[in-house]
C-alpha cells in the first residue's frame, strides 16, 4: 500500500513553540531514515505528524499513491518510546490484542513470537517482564500484523546488544521486502540508513 514516503516543507508546533519547519524528506520502499536531534527537538512529535497524531502548521506529508487516511489506518506501525503495554496483561493478550487491531492473523503471530523469542514469556503478566523484555513484545507486533511503514521511537533502548543486532536483521528483511523505516534514534541503527538531524 504505501511504497514511498515524502516530508515537503514540514512545520510542528508543540505547546506554542516551532519545533521545526521547513522539513524534508524523500524515503523509497526499501530505504530506511535515521532521524537525530538534541532533546525537545521534535523527533517524536515528527513521527507522531507522520501517523496522523499530532496536528502539522505547515507542509506535505505524502504516502505514495496511497491517501493519507488509508496509509495511516492500515499502512503504518507506530511504535512509541513508551511500550504501550497494559501491566495486568499476559504478554500472548498484549500480542493477541495488538495483532487483531493492526489485522494480523495467527500464522503472523506465531512467527513474532519466534522471531522475538516471546515463548516463555507469554504467559506471563507484563509487569513482571524486565523492559528489554517489554521491548521485545512491543516490536513484535510489528511482524505480528505487517505493514510497510515502520515509525520507530528509539526502538534499541533498552535492547542489549545482542538483541539490537538480531533486531538490525529483522529491519533489514523489512526493507529487501519493501519496507520503509523512519527512526528516532540517539545510537545509530544497526544497518544502512539515510540521515536526518532536526536542529534545536
Amino acid at each position: 500500500m504505501i511504497g514511498a514516503l515524502a516530508l515537503r516543507d514540514l512545520a510542528v508546533r508543540r505547546g506554542g513553540r516551532l519545533l521545526f519547519s521547513g522539513l524534508s524528506l524523500e524515503l523509497a520502499a526499501g530505504q530506511a531514515c535515521a532521524l537525530t536531534g538534541a532533546n525537545g527537538a521534535g523527533k517524536t512529535s515528527l513521527l507522531r505528524a507522520v501517523a496522523g497524531l499530532v496536528r502539522t502548521e505547515a507542509g506535505e506529508i505524502a504516502f505514495g499513491a496511497a491517501e493519507p487516511a488509508d496509509a495511516r489506518a492500515e499502512g503504518l506501525h507506530f511504535i512509541g518510546h513508551q511500550d504501550g503495554l497494559k501491566p495486568a496483561r499476559t504478554g500472548r493478550e498484549e500480542l493477541h490484542f495488538w495483532s487483531r487491531w493492526s489485522g494480523g492473523g495467527e500464522v503472523y503471530l506465531e512467527t513474532a513470537a519466534r522471531r522475538f523469542d516471546l515463548a516463555g514469556l507469554l504467559d506471563l503478566e507484563i509487569r513482571r517482564l524486565s523492559a528489554g523484555q517489554r521491548r521485545r513484545l512491543a516490536l513484535a507486533r510489528l511482524i505480528a500484523a505487517p505493514r510497510p511503514l515502520w515509525l520507530l521511537d528509539e526502538p534499541l533502548s533498552p535492547l542489549d546488544a545482542g538483541w539490537r543486532q538480531r533486531f538490525g536483521a529483522i529491519m533489514g528483511e523489512h526493507l529487501a521486502g519493501g519496507g520503509l523505516i523512519l527512526a528516532a534514534v540517539h545510537d545509530p541503527l544497526p544497518i544502512a540508513a539515510l540521515g536526518l538531524e532536526i536542529a534545536a
